[in-house]
């Protein structure tokens, strides 16, 4: 990596709110003033409008960057098949929606030489790429930069680092991401991406519904949660280069290849919002009871894709960031339940509160299935714990957690559903919680 790359990256400029405006420029007058595409674009620059919406959406909702590049994305060779790898995308029709709750430790060690798009596999999803409905859950490890350039037409891609730093070189610049980040390439954005440790592993969200964005706060109020200013968006960067490049194109569920004689990296400057970013999770302000009783876990949604009924997500991200716990006669850890919704449960560093670590456990790098209906909830050596410990205040800063939260079930792929990684007595963590009932008469 380059020393210019990696400042460029650490000087993101702030997204300031989801939906407005943002404008970049590498070179001073590469933007043009007053029209988008005028007849002819500054520096002898080519327009192109890059739409993450239908033209015709709500203007609040509506997506969509001007992009001024040295070359027009039109100018490229036919793409081809290729193979697919470890990725699959919706619909999920190889196997049936599993009802029993699952968990896997971290993925094996990846061959020498995997990229992180090699380094992608699929663990299971819903909905419809075609149709723009549903999730994908992706993990990726990877021991190699790509040199390969990669954009995803099915849906946008939300990047849960959990080892290891990456450099995502974007069509609209640098992003800078570290466990404890995510990061958001929109879809359609060409990208690569730049190991900057020895090995990389993560989480990824694959959405193909409607953008993520920030939720309602309603009776919240005006502040909380994420914070629109902590949200970050590249600087403009470009790549000049002439020769041979491999573009790869997600499209239908299916990977296709071309190579440029350019590299698609070749925006000089943009201005609009449909447009990569990066969070430190770290900055989420975490709204929590202050009296008596776990609240729900939606308080913890850091971005949200809204689906067509009111209220009900396609998918949330949700973390549970570093926090204080003061509730009084009060089970703290999160209660035993089940849910409409689906949840993936990943952690990115130290331990999460409602379950054991260790080996067997719920460990950094590995996660967990609970599909809609299934219950579950702390295993017994939490319960035990929480519900004869002392309610002093509680700092809970040794872990960082997150979850994919889903209107619809997840169905697995057949290598997920038969990985050697797969925890096969994942129900044992329940087992020995014991009748306490007493009545009274």
């Amino acid at each position: 990596m380059t020393g210019d790359a990696r400042k460029r990256a650490e000087g993101l400029t702030y997204l300031h709110g989801f939906g407005n405006e943002h404008s970049s420029e590498a070179v001073p007058g590469a933007l043009p003033e007053g029209r988008n595409a005028p007849q002819r674009a500054p520096l002898g620059l080519y327009a192109e409008q890059l739409s993450g919406t239908a033209f015709t959406e709500p203007r609040a909702h509506n997506r969509r960057s001007w992009l001024y590049r040295i070359r027009p994305s039109a100018a490229h060779p036919a793409f081809r098949r290729t193979d697919n790898g470890a990725l699959r995308t919706a619909p999920f029709a190889e196997s049936v929606p599993d009802p029993n709750r699952l968990r896997w430790d971290p993925m094996p060690e990846p061959a020498p030489g995997t990229d992180f798009l090699a380094g992608l596999w699929t663990l299971g999803g819903n909905g419809d790429a075609t149709q723009r409905t549903g999730m994908a859950v992706h993990l990726y490890h990877a021991n190699a930069s790509m040199e390969r350039v990669f954009s995803d037409a099915d849906g946008e891609l939300l990047i849960v680092p959990e080892r290891g730093g990456l450099l995502l070189h974007t069509e609209l610049g640098a992003l800078h991401a570290e466990p404890g980040h995510v990061a958001l390439i929109p879809r359609g954005v060409r990208f690569r991406v730049e190991l900057l440790d020895s090995l990389a592993r993560g989480y990824v969200c694959e959405n193909y519904g409607a953008p993520f964005r920030l939720p309602d706060l309603g009776p919240i109020g005006a502040n909380g949660l994420a914070g629109v200013r902590d949200f970050r968006a590249p600087v403009a960067a470009y790549e000049d280069v002439e020769g041979p490049v491999e573009v790869v194109n997600k499209f239908c569920g299916n990977l296709w290849t071309a190579t440029y004689d350019h590299s698609p990296l070749d925006v000089v400057a943009w201005h609009g919002n449909h447009v990569p970013y990066v969070y430190d999770l770290r900055r989420f302000n975490v709204i929590g009871s202050i009296s008596y009783d776990h609240p729900d876990p939606s308080i913890f949604t850091v971005l949200t894709s809204p689906s067509d009924t009111p209220g009900l997500a396609g998918v949330d991200f949700v973390v549970f960031a570093p926090r204080w716990l003061v509730g009084e006669d009060t089970f703290r850890p999160p209660y035993f339940h089940r849910n409409v919704m689906s949840e993936y449960m990943g952690l990115v560093e130290g331990a999460y509160d409602a379950k054991s670590a260790g080996k067997g456990g719920f460990v950094p790098g590995g996660g967990s299935l609970h599909n809609m209906m299934s219950a579950h909830g702390p295993d017994r050596e939490t319960f035990e714990r929480a519900s004869t410990a002392e309610l002093k205040p509680q700092k809970v800063d040794d872990g960082l957690a997150f979850m994919f939260e889903t209107r619809w079930p997840v169905t697995l792929t057949p290598h997920a559903a038969d990985a050697d990684h797969l925890q096969r007595r994942y129900d044992d963590v329940w087992q020995g919680l014991q009748r306490h009932f007493r009545p009274l008469h």
